[in-house]
């Protein structure tokens, strides 16, 4: 992004990317809490601490890992204790403040008790190009490629496990899918919308503030 700070932390519509996320997340119904993994030396969460405080759902704020597979998996062992057997997690990124509750509710409806879990995704709508020395080397074909989006959604119990087996094994996984299939699972795959963006680059924040505004925010 090249800015100051992290870019969960940078201005959108007078608030912080991560608030937006975290107040779209707590109008979830039936959501017991929500889990911020935050880095030890993180001099930002602070100043959120009332703005969370509000909100309808307990922010509960632990130290995350060096990578996003160990964020996750301490944020898992963080709830183990206090979860039930049939306890199910979603997992999202902090930086997709855009998602929409009925997106939300449309991938739990769909996944429903299937042990194989699922995620938001968007079937790839562009030509796609394999590339050598910065050149196009050929056209790869789409038929069957997906984005992967967030939230993602497993039993908690499987989805430590398989993350926990990914981590051993040296594996560097990119989301919660990667690391169930690694252990013979095929989640499920929901269309949610385009407008789900993650702020990645500095033209996607006035693309957010854009679609803050179209959803009426």
């Amino acid at each position: 992004m090249g800015a100051g700070r992290p870019k969960q932390y940078l201005p959108l519509q007078n608030q912080s990317v991560i608030f937006h996320t975290l107040s779209r997340l707590a109008q979830l119904p039936g959501l017991k809490a929500i889990l911020v993994g935050i880095s030890a030396d993180d001099p930002y969460w602070s100043s959120l601490r009332e703005l969370t405080h509000a909100l309808p759902c307990p922010v509960i704020k632990y130290e995350g890992g060096v990578s996003r597979a160990e964020t996750v998996a301490r944020g898992l062992k963080r709830i183990a204790g206090e979860a039930g057997a049939n306890d199910w997690v979603l997992v999202h990124d902090a930086v997709r403040p855009c998602v929409q509750i009925d997106d939300i509710r449309k991938l739990i409806e769909q996944v429903g008790h299937d042990p194989d879990g699922g995620l938001l995704a968007l079937p790839v709508s562009d030509t796609l190009k394999s590339e050598r020395d910065g050149r196009s080397l050929q056209t790869v074909d789409r038929t069957h490629l997906w984005r992967a989006l967030t939230p993602q959604y497993f039993p908690l119990r499987l989805l430590a496990t398989a993350i926990d087996a990914a981590m051993k094994k040296g594996v560097d996984i990119t989301d919660e899918a990667s690391a169930m299939e690694l252990n013979g699972v095929r989640p499920r795959l929901v269309v949610g919308r385009a407008d789900n963006i993650k702020i990645t680059y500095p033209s996607d924040l006035l693309l957010a503030e854009h679609i803050l505004k179209q959803q009426g925010l």
